[in-house]
């Protein structure tokens, strides 16, 4: 049999690179990420701490804490120099944050009571949150850390939108995991209790080992390795740097040049976040994901400066406060696909404009309720001038208190309804000036806009913290009746 080797080794040459550019052709399909690389689905997360001052990180000046990895973030992306938050206090300002919504509009005006069994407390099932949303957009969704937003079943994070949740359901929690002595989510009795809980992951009680911010890291680091071929949206709430101030000497060995003992343990734990925040992103480095993930970083509210030791720089008070030391917050976001680096915005924004620039700019995401927020991207990209907000609005329901900021930068600030002052906080930041009496006319725009908030808002939906004596007599009553 006689063969013709010429056409042989012509088709075995053609057949070969059949073969290659097919091998060629399968492993390139295998190395695309065909949905996280789509800029009109982006990844996203939202790391928020807790407690943290507007001065305690290095993008706003800080020089006695390090903090290279949040200020990766802001030099990578946007810093907010006029950042807010929609409320003074942790739970209110984190129902404006998920909902983006001004929380006086559904009743979350207070911090809540940790009650179980009382499905009266907690995010009403009417608003959206942000979890939700996305995921039915097809995200995979992750809550780690602090909750707040409701204790009774139907208001855990897993009913609430996300699809996996490790943390704790109250304000606060404790950081050694030998002093977490009470078993169960449900079988604490008050807040101060609810610090000492076993952590959760979704309904399972966890046996945990590490310092607390670390786990919390570790969970963040590890959502985003097994969720990296779809679109994620992770809300990291760390609880560092909020009372009770504990920290291990990994941390606590970095700060030897502060001999005040509370700065330093207060140091100490926002390092640790730091720590987690640089995990995070090196991981997303790894993975190749930074161009297409948002990562937003802000506190829920400024720093109780004489409770944990904080600084709020040069902003007036603190913590609880309408003054700015209360509401201004470190806030910065980076998003390289969109957001030019080293970027810096100075008209006023606030807490649920994340909402927004999200229900903007993520393919097929529908809000269920009229935002308050407003979508950033038009802003920073320079298509939109101006400012995103002519007013925005805070009221401390119980204390009678509000404050109202206009694009400006003049604020107003009501004490009790009584005590009316305004501010020029371009010229005076720290609020020490108080020009109402020259400002008569815009004195009386000013409580014309605030009185056209006020008919939006509704009284408190349940007691809180601060009326915990009233809580039990009414209990009593019904039970009586």
């Amino acid at each position: 049999m006689l063969v013709n080797t010429g056409n042989f080794k012509r088709g075995w040459i053609g057949l070969s690179v059949i073969v290659l550019i097919t091998i060629s052709l399968a492993f390139t399909h295998t190395a695309e990420k065909p949905v996280a690389d789509k800029t009109d689905r982006p990844n996203i997360i939202i790391i928020l701490t807790d407690d943290q001052g507007y001065g305690d990180v290095g993008f706003n000046g800080c020089t006695d804490i390090p903090t290279p990895n949040i200020d990766r973030i802001a030099k990578n992306g946007v810093v907010f120099s006029n950042g807010y938050v929609s409320y003074a206090v942790c739970a209110p300002s984190r129902a404006g944050l998920i909902t983006g919504r001004y929380q006086d509009r559904f009743g979350y005006s207070r911090n809540p009571l940790y009650r179980p069994f009382d499905e009266s407390i907690g995010l009403p099932l009417t608003e959206q949150t942000l979890p939700e949303m996305l995921q039915k957009t097809g995200y995979a969704t992750m809550g780690i850390g602090k909750w707040h937003l409701g204790v009774h079943e139907k208001f855990r994070p897993w009913k609430r939108g996300f699809n996996e949740f490790f943390g704790f359901l109250g304000g606060g929690h404790r950081y050694l995991p030998h002093e977490y002595n009470i078993a169960e989510q449900d079988s604490a009795k008050n807040e101060g209790q609810s610090y000492r809980t076993k952590l959760i992951r979704n309904e399972k009680v966890v046996e945990e080992s590490e310092y607390l911010t670390d786990a919390l890291s570790r969970e963040a680091v590890s959502f985003i390795d097994r969720n990296s071929q779809q679109p994620f949206f992770l809300y990291l709430a760390y609880n560092a740097p909020h009372s009770p101030l504990q920290a291990t000497p990994k941390y606590l060995d970095r700060f030897g040049h502060i001999k005040d003992t509370k700065r330093k343990t207060y140091a100490a734990m926002v390092s640790a976040v730091d720590d987690g925040v640089g995990r995070v992103l090196d991981k997303l480095q790894e993975l190749q994901l930074t161009d297409n993930t948002m990562v937003i970083f802000l506190s829920d509210n400024g720093g109780p400066e004489s409770d944990n030791a904080s600084d709020n720089g040069p902003l007036r008070a603190g913590k609880g406060s309408l003054f700015e030391g209360g509401i201004r917050v470190p806030f910065a976001i980076q998003w390289p696909r969109q957001i030019k680096v080293n970027s810096r915005f100075d008209q006023p924004v606030i807490s649920f404009d994340i909402f927004a620039t999200i229900a903007a700019n993520v393919k097929g995401a529908a809000p269920k309720n009229k935002l308050d927020g407003v979508d950033l991207l038009p802003y920073l990209h320079g298509t939109k001038k101006g400012a995103p907000h002519e007013h925005l609005f805070w009221r401390n329901y119980d204390q009678k208190n509000f404050a109202v900021v206009h694009s400006s930068g003049v604020k107003e600030v009501v004490l009790a309804d009584t005590a009316t002052s305004l501010y020029d906080l371009k010229a005076d930041i720290g609020e020490t000036v108080n020009i109402a009496g020259k400002e008569k006319k815009l004195l009386l725009r000013f409580e014309q806009e605030r009185k056209k908030w006020i008919s939006i808002t509704v009284p408190p939906a349940f007691y809180g913290l601060n009326q915990e004596k009233q809580y039990e007599e009414q209990k009593k009553l019904k039970k009586d009746y």
